[in-house]
């Protein structure tokens, strides 16, 4: 796509907060990050990612298409460190990456998290999503640890 038609884009594309509507939608583009959800399990999940001065997921909503990518960000309060937010998920839609909605939508949870008094952002990020690693450190993320991460079914 040639740089005018990707300026064209990005102008039709807005970032805002997620709605009930969306929930389809956002399942879809669940599944495409390797979580694959139902509408309904989406629509519970947004209603459960309460409160709103904790926790807030974005989408970015193409003129031509829809919902074409989302973002969950919460604050964590920790004892360790300073008030930090931290993404909980990132995904675009295949067809749809590297056009801008990932850099707005991760634009709009960092003015979210400094709003909210957050002093930092984290990342957590599979191993295997190199492209994803990349994207991170364009827009200034650094690698600063690797760890394992542990699951217990309850």
């Amino acid at each position: 796509m040639n740089r005018m038609m990707q300026g064209r884009q990005n102008k039709e594309m807005k970032i805002r907060r997620a709605q009930n509507a969306d929930a389809a939608q956002i399942a879809m583009l669940t599944g495409q990050l390797g979580y694959p959800a139902t509408t309904s399990q989406i629509r519970e999940r947004l209603r459960r990612i309460q409160p709103v001065s904790q926790n807030a997921v974005f989408v970015a909503d193409a003129a031509n298409c829809g919902v074409i990518g989302w973002l969950h960000v919460s604050k964590e309060p920790l004892l360790e460190s300073e008030m930090r937010a931290e993404v909980n998920g990132l995904v675009v839609a295949e067809g749809q990456r590297s056009l801008g909605a990932g850099a707005q939508l991760l634009a709009a949870a960092e003015d979210w998290a400094r709003k909210h008094g957050c002093k930092s952002m984290s990342v957590r990020s599979n191993v295997i999503r190199e492209r994803a690693h990349k994207f991170y450190e364009r827009h200034g993320y650094e690698h600063y640890k690797t760890q394992k991460s542990f699951r217990k079914p309850l």
